[in-house]
């Protein structure tokens, strides 16, 4: 920016139009290092950023507004235990960051955590257990007990970066806990959990990523050939490499839920039309139309829906949650 030019970019001029928060953000996501830069573009970008990572806690939130408050780290199921390590190893970049005063490095941290692991995978695989499953079930409070931890933990380390937000968000949080500091910035910065970090699981779980990334892509094709919409209306054929057929074959009724299709089956042979996967060698991979019809409740397609009387739009599973001693 130069006076002469009249390229300068006021700081009241950013906060009257994008506020504050988006002045923090922009310090912080500089490297002090190096030439400090600022245009209309960079200001935009980060604006998008900032929703993103706001919204994620807004979806949090929403999804903590019945939770009890009790301890259910005991029923657990691998996916939060994956998610509760990845929040330890989270937390150790952050701190270290900070350490270091490399601000920048705390802000692509803080964003890749809400938009990667968060949103684009974890979130996502997690709405119909939210959603679908009984209220009180011991797999929607774990899953939410999980989340308020996942929350308080954002929230305390991007309190010294985002902190009208972070103070918004924790306040929020006291509706339901009074238990909580009075503030984000009385409480204690969140520390590395030895016991919820697990890094044989994370590497486990990384070859599944692979995976789906790949479901994703023949998944992709299909929806574009217009054999599919929703990825709910897919079943899922996988012709699997020796290296993988153990694993898939231990994770075999979570691929579901884990790919966000109604089925998933393993094929001894490779069908004509699979997918040939480029990223793991003899990966084959078949989209299928899901049989059966598509539940009114978690929109799963379903053999079994139509055939209970009391509600005969709703899947099997569905079925026992609303009518339990049916």
């Amino acid at each position: 920016m130069s006076k002469s030019l009249g390229n300068v970019i006021a700081p009241q001029d950013l906060i009257s139009k994008h506020g504050a928060e988006i002045l923090r953000l922009w310090v912080s996501a500089e490297d002090y290092r190096d030439d400090i830069r600022l245009s209309r573009e960079i200001v935009d970008r980060l604006t998008e950023a900032y929703r993103k990572i706001r919204n994620t806690c807004r979806f949090l939130l929403g999804n903590l507004s019945d939770f009890d408050g009790h301890d259910h780290r005991g029923t657990m199921l691998e996916i939060d235990r994956w998610a509760m390590s990845r929040l330890q190893t989270f937390t150790k970049k952050i701190t270290k960051a900070y350490e270091r005063f490399d601000f920048h490095e705390v802000f692509h941290n803080i964003y890749n955590f809400c938009i990667v692991d968060m949103s684009s995978f974890y979130l996502d695989v997690l709405k119909d257990r939210l959603y679908t499953f009984g209220p009180d079930s011991p797999e929607r409070r774990a899953a939410q007990w999980v989340l308020h931890r996942i929350l308080s933990t954002i929230t305390r380390l991007m309190a010294p970066i985002i902190s009208f937000t972070a103070e918004e968000i924790w306040q929020s949080m006291r509706q339901k806990s009074q238990s909580m500091e009075d503030s984000v910035f009385l409480a204690l910065f969140p520390g590395f959990d030895e016991e919820f970090y697990d890094s044989a699981l994370e590497g486990k779980w990384a070859h599944l990523f692979i995976l789906r990334n790949e479901v994703n892509k023949a998944i992709e094709m299909k929806r574009a050939d217009k054999v599919i919409g929703n990825s709910l209306e897919a079943k899922i054929v996988l012709r699997a490499p020796d290296s993988l057929k153990t694993l898939l074959t231990e994770y075999l009724d979570f691929l579901p839920a884990f790919f966000i299709v109604s089925a998933v089956e393993i094929a001894v042979t490779d069908a004509a039309a699979s997918y040939k996967s480029t990223e793991v060698e003899g990966l084959g991979i078949t989209i299928e139309h899901a049989p059966g019809t598509k539940c009114q409740r978690c929109w799963n397609w379903s053999e079994r829906v139509g055939t209970f009387e009391e509600d005969p739009a709703i899947c099997e599973r569905c079925f026992k949650v609303l009518f339990p001693r049916t």
